[in-house]
């Protein structure tokens, strides 16, 4: 893949896009070969200059949006005005400026999912790794988060691979589209 495309992964369940997603990301371990993420000229370790969005918004329901948010930049224990900055740009980002201090169990699967995207984006990743994120919503939530994703995509030109499952229902199979 080159810098900047959006590229979809598509196959049945037990094909191994996840376990792909997952060694990219440093996650998982090969069993034999190599793993090579190539970024400015320079080889990354695994793991390092990558978001991942997984099929679970998998938020912490006893804290705020902005806080959930906050989690990795915390970890990377950046100060809290640089983090605040970064949190709310994130949260813009992907509609929720307005839902900063709403808790998990206030929201609906589709903002749950925003939130979980904004997570991935705060810390201005090279490359977004999306595990079937769309999966647990409704229909018309699916198609309105994918026309967002690939607006997204278009402005911030982040390389984003994208895991969506076979299906025998078209309308399934289109939402890890790129065009």
């Amino acid at each position: 893949m080159r810098r900047g495309e959006f590229v979809s992964l598509l196959g049945p369940s037990g094909c191994g896009k996840s376990t792909a997603l997952r060694l990219i990301a440093g996650l998982n371990a090969p069993t034999a070969g190599v793993v090579r993420v190539s970024h400015r000229g320079n080889e990354l370790r695994a793991g390092h200059s990558i978001g991942f969005v997984f099929q679970e918004p998998t938020l912490m329901p006893w804290t705020s949006v902005r806080e959930n948010v906050r989690l990795p930049l915390k970890l990377g224990h950046m100060p809290t005005s640089e983090a605040n900055t970064r949190i709310d740009e994130a949260l813009a980002q992907v509609g929720l400026a307005d839902f900063v201090d709403a808790f998990p169990r206030e929201l609906s699967g589709g903002m749950k999912m925003r939130v979980s995207l904004a997570r991935a984006l705060v810390t201005d990743p090279d490359i977004l790794l999306m595990d079937e994120p769309f999966a647990a919503v409704d229909e018309i939530t699916r198609f309105r988060l994918n026309n967002d994703l690939l607006t997204l995509w278009r402005e911030l030109r982040k390389t984003v691979i994208f895991v969506t499952h076979w299906s025998s229902n078209p309308s399934i199979c289109r939402s890890g589209s790129s065009s």
